[in-house]
């Protein structure tokens, strides 16, 4: 295990990851090639179908290797090959517990049919009776809450449901942007994955590392992470993205929050979807967000409006969602 612990390995997943004798891995997100003509510098992105499919195969299996009998495992994936992912993954015996669609803008633009513009995403588990999902750490306040004050809303909010349309795909203009590879996911996507399916200290896995989102996300929620790319170049440049999140983390300069509340104050203000403007200007709405904030970090601190608000306003980049 230490050989993967908080590092990132260079070399083909399905070789290392067979290598292991037991398993060390309590969450595993994998976002592979989709075999649809991405330009990567070291995969060829173009297999034939039933060669694509072997491989996926073989991937999940080895990837189930390391995954230990309570863990969760999220597969990302497009329409072309997500029958055969859920396929082979009943035949491999995992459980699934939702088959999510994340729908982003910024789709990919067509002439001749309607443009595309989400993701599958698996959420399966080895064991249907015993695995980690923390409600408290997904859910969101309803539109019972903050539009129509109905007293027979639940105060510790809504789960979300399986149609995720508050992350927008990363753009080349986007603060969090890595430009040195053609394929990200937004940060706060994997923070809900990883939130929802792991504890503090938990491993968290990327066979397919690339930009390190996945890292760097766990990093910051003080899980260990262990990834794997094929890429010299991938890894490198994800290592240096990784020791930027981990010199945030000791640099920090609130006096109020540690850095997994201030990462849960940015997803909490996006998936509420109200506005800097409007949240903050307006008490009842502050106090439905606080009250969900304190829900959601479940914990015995006691927050307050006006730290929180203060927290809220350097949020400008992510203020894109009004109501």
């Amino acid at each position: 295990m230490q050989k993967f612990l908080n590092k990132i390995i260079e070399g083909d997943c399905v070789q290392l990851l067979n290598e292991v004798k037991e398993p060390f891995v309590d969450l595993i997100f994998a976002d592979p090639p989709f075999n649809i003509g991405y330009k990567y510098d070291k995969y060829n992105d173009k297999q034939k179908k039933e060669h694509y499919i072997e491989w996926t195969r073989q991937w999940m299996k080895a990837c189930l290797n390391v995954l230990k009998p309570n863990g969760s495992f999220y597969i990302a994936i497009g329409d072309d090959y997500a029958a055969n992912v859920k396929v082979i993954a009943d035949e491999l015996g995992l459980y699934m517990r939702n088959w999510i669609i994340w729908h982003y803008t910024f789709g990919q633009q067509t002439k001749d049919k309607f443009a595309r513009s989400h993701t599958h995403i698996f959420y399966f588990v080895k064991d249907k009776d015993n695995f980690t999902f923390n409600e408290f750490a997904v859910r969101t306040p309803s539109d019972r809450q903050l539009i129509y004050e109905d007293s027979r809303a639940n105060s510790t909010g809504k789960m979300p449901d399986d149609v995720w349309n508050v992350f927008s795909r990363i753009c080349g203009t986007f603060i969090e942007r890595q430009g040195w590879h053609p394929c990200q996911m937004p940060e706060l996507l994997l923070a809900r994955i990883i939130a929802a399916s792991s504890r503090l200290g938990d491993c968290v896995l990327d066979p397919f590392s690339g930009s390190g989102t996945t890292l760097a996300v766990a990093a910051k929620y003080g899980r260990n992470y262990c990834g794997i790319d094929i890429s010299e170049d991938y890894a490198k440049n994800a290592e240096k993205r990784i020791a930027e999140a981990k010199s945030q983390i000791s640099n920090s300069q609130s006096k109020d929050f540690d850095t997994i509340e201030l990462e849960e104050i940015k997803r909490l203000f996006v998936e509420t979807g109200l506005g800097i403007a409007k949240l903050i200007e307006n008490d009842k709405l502050l106090a439905i967000f606080v009250s969900q904030f304190s829900h959601r970090m479940n914990n015995d601190k006691k927050y307050d409006s006006e730290t929180i608000a203060a927290e809220i306003k350097k949020l400008k980049a992510y203020d894109n969602k009004k109501k």
